[in-house]
């Protein structure tokens, strides 16, 4: 398990889609390791193969020390909308105002190849969504009408928003 470096915006691997995952061995696990130490020592809530260059459908998220591991994930119903800050490890320094579905259910396998079902609200379900578009080549800033829609995290104490931005989380 290593730290690797996380691809920023502007690298063209950003906006890959991610290939099908279909042999669950060694490549697989290495990846998946990689993924949660990265996103761990980013700090970050979620992370996707794509951002660590490599164009395949897996990500992990880690929401109130649960850690999901995702692998082909595809949402399969969603309700209700919600609107919040987010932001992602590949943008630094920025987040914006975006808005998602409240909440997801999602189907995926584990890194043994199993089938699993999971469902998310909140944080966890905003991390599902922005995960499984970066798996797509897509990100949250995509969803803006402009980018002067960003708010810097780099802020002056006389900066209400600018401080409410940086104490969010990076989602991934």
């Amino acid at each position: 398990m290593s730290v690797r470096p996380i691809v920023l915006l502007g690298d063209p691997r950003l906006r890959l889609k991610g290939h099908p995952v279909d042999s669950f061995g060694k490549y697989l696990h290495e990846l998946l390791d990689d993924l949660g130490e990265t996103m761990r020592q980013a700090p970050g809530v979620g992370l996707a193969a794509p951002q660590l260059g490599e164009p395949v459908r897996a990500c992990v998220i880690k929401v109130e020390d649960q850690l999901h591991e995702l692998v082909n994930p595809r949402i399969v119903r969603s309700d209700g909308d919600d609107r919040d800050l987010e932001g992602c490890l590949s943008i630094p320094g920025y987040v914006a105002y975006v808005t998602r579905r409240e909440k997801v259910w999602v189907v995926a396998q584990n890194r043994a190849g199993r089938k699993i079902k999971v469902a998310g609200s909140g944080l966890l379900g905003r991390a599902f969504q922005h995960e499984i578009d970066h798996l797509d080549g897509k990100l949250y800033i995509d969803y803006l009408d402009s980018m002067d829609d960003l708010i810097s995290t780099e802020h002056d104490d006389d900066d209400e928003e600018g401080s409410e931005a940086a104490a969010r989380v990076a989602v991934g």
